[in-house]
């Protein structure tokens, strides 16, 4: 590549009492020893509306400002790392919102995912795949889930204090095969992407 990826993580929960903002730190952590320009999003500074466009801006340019930013925002980056809180059996209503919100900017970029809740968020990441295969992103295989006995540690809602730090032994190895998997597709769509560009100049 001739230069370094930029990373979104994607924080796609807005409540105020979320667990999210700390498995994203320390995936910020993890993330920055790899070779990327990475940097947290947070969908609760978007402050976006319920999708009310005339037609995706697949089809016609946006008009709401605030999906402008959003469209301009996620143009900046070459993949996405989503943080998923899994909201029966689904991602959060924020989260789809926002992408939905965009269209074009998601196009031939790779995506992966750190889920949590009672099946690590299993069911709501697989949902997020499917969304992401329709905005023409790639999904990685991999994925990075906190369940059981781990999540009960670190989330203060089943009174858990530890650190995420106590827990990433066994997170580790999911990370590692996730970044890789992101990696190699981060490879691929930049240079066909690039490619691309040079053949329409």
């Amino acid at each position: 590549m001739s230069r370094k990826p930029r990373i979104a993580i994607i924080i796609g929960s807005t409540r105020p009492t979320r667990f999210a903002d700390k498995p994203a730190a320390w995936l910020l952590d993890k993330a920055g020893t790899r070779d990327w320009d990475v940097e947290l999003v947070d969908l609760r500074d978007y402050d976006l509306p319920f999708f009310d466009e005339m037609a995706s801006n697949l089809w016609m340019p946006s008009k709401n400002p605030k999906a402008v930013n959003w469209q301009e925002k996620i143009a900046e980056f070459d993949g996405y790392i989503f943080i998923v809180a899994e909201y029966n059996r689904s991602i959060t209503g924020a989260l789809k919102n926002a992408l939905d919100q965009a269209y074009k900017e998601w196009n031939h970029k790779p995506m992966a995912a750190l889920g949590y809740g009672g099946t690590g968020a299993a069911r709501a990441v697989e949902h997020l795949r499917s969304i992401a295969i329709e905005l023409q992103m790639v999904p990685t295989r991999s994925a990075i889930h906190i369940l059981g006995a781990d999540l009960q540690k670190v989330h203060p809602m089943t009174g858990g204090t530890a650190e995420m730090s106590e827990i990433e032994d066994h997170l580790m190895p999911s990370v590692n095969a996730t970044f890789d998997d992101l990696e190699f597709w981060l490879r691929a769509t930049m240079a066909a992407r690039q490619e691309d560009m040079e053949v329409a100049a």
